[in-house]
């Protein structure tokens, strides 16, 4: 059989959010809010997704650019790959470094910071927004002359790493301190106080951020997220509220240089008064309502459900056309909209569910193309839409009623 291996890289991290969840249970610290890892992991859901598409593409891409660009010709040895290790983590640190002084990448960026906990779930807060602009910082290593199957090597290796350094149960671990990215080092980096802002930018190695002045060691305990708490869990204001934000303050900008300044200044500059704005505007502003355990469950049930067909589409995607897993990636972003707004008890999240359900007929007719199959889902949809505002009113008693 052609399975697709990468999809192991689904159980393998869920398992460690899992243990780092029960040992922080029993040593009776508080590292995780029920909507917050709901809300991180439906983020690393859509990026593992649509990395199907960005891996591929970045390596051939990659292989391009070697192939047409390359300024030196470098073969695989242990000196090369030591290389290569240190060039992609000071390319990762400047990445990373653009990402949080430059408002057009802090757009693509802000996701991963957005979490108030600080934990191995929020290590999956990375969005296929931000994997391509890595991708196109990464582009100059096949220009130096790297070959593309090395590059990708060292790329595995640096988006494993840095989510054992999103954890607070590692404390401080002595000499390593002074040469790799540590847990207590990222845990600077994520919070909001003021003298850890845009610090410890590092990937693996702490080198850098020693070399260029951008580092600080832990002495206060981390407050974590963003300095403005953006408190909500919808998966679509998180991931587009900062480019809407750019959007408007580009539309208030006068002249020409004060737009390219709002679109390549810095986030400390960024006015505070449009988020408000905005929320205001779309109706954004959330009253936090506590959630019953009727809808806890739903959400543990749906969330649990999206890994799975997840887990189950890279495993066995190259048995897929393009626009079957095209249907599939939307069938998983609808989900995990869905999953947000439960978060936050949206009532028109029924509308979505029915898209989905469309969506889902989709997917097995184009996969089972039996005249049976077609019949069936035509029969669904058909009795769906018939009861539509009977199955809704029934899907609104059964999760928002206590």
């Amino acid at each position: 059989m052609k399975l697709d291996l990468i999809a192991f890289a689904v159980p393998f991290f869920i398992f460690f959010m899992f243990l780092e969840y029960t040992i922080s249970r029993k040593r009776n610290k508080n590292t995780h809010q029920f909507n917050e890892s709901i809300a991180n992991i439906n983020v690393g859901i859509v990026e593992r997704i649509t990395d199907l598409l960005t891996t591929g593409s970045f390596f051939f891409i990659f292989t391009w650019l070697n192939k047409n660009f390359s300024i030196f010709t470098i073969e695989s040895n242990w000196i090369t790959w030591i290389l290569l290790f240190l060039a992609t983590d000071l390319v990762w640190y400047w990445y990373h470094r653009v990402g949080h002084e430059v408002n057009l990448f802090w757009a693509a960026h802000i996701v991963h910071h957005q979490s108030e906990d600080f934990n191995y779930t929020a290590a999956a807060r990375i969005t296929v927004i931000q994997a391509v602009a890595r991708g196109l910082f990464w582009s100059i290593l096949p220009i130096i002359g790297f070959p593309a199957e090395m590059i990708t090597v060292l790329l595995l290796i640096h988006g494993t790493y840095p989510f054992f350094t999103h954890t607070q149960l590692i404390g401080k671990l002595g000499w390593l301190e002074y040469i790799i990215v540590t847990p207590t080092h990222h845990g600077v980096h994520h919070s909001s106080n003021p003298e850890y802002l845009d610090k410890n930018y590092g990937d693996m190695l702490i080198i850098w951020d020693k070399l260029f002045g951008t580092y600080a060691e832990e002495t206060v305990k981390p407050k974590y997220g963003l300095t403005k708490s953006l408190e909500r869990h919808s998966f679509l204001w998180q991931h587009f509220h900062y480019f809407l934000e750019l959007i408007v303050a580009v539309r208030l900008a006068k002249t020409f240089q004060q737009k390219l300044k709002v679109i390549f200044g810095s986030p400390n500059d960024h006015d505070p008064r449009i988020r408000p704005f905005l929320e205001r505007k779309l109706s954004q502003k959330v009253t936090h309502m506590s959630l019953s355990d009727k809808l806890i469950r739903a959400i543990q049930v749906k969330t649990v459900t999206t890994i799975t067909l997840l887990f189950t589409a890279i495993l066995f995607s190259k048995y897929f056309t393009n626009t079957t897993l095209f249907f599939i990636t939307i069938f998983l972003i609808l989900s995990v909209i869905i999953t947000g707004a439960m978060l936050e008890q949206k009532r028109w999240i029924f509308h979505l569910e029915f898209a989905r359900l469309l969506l889902l007929c989709i997917i097995i007719n184009s996969i089972f193309s039996a005249l049976y199959f077609t019949g069936f889902t035509l029969t669904i949809i058909s009795l769906a839409l018939l009861f539509y505002n009977s199955i809704n009113t029934k899907y609104q008693q059964f999760l928002f009623s206590n």
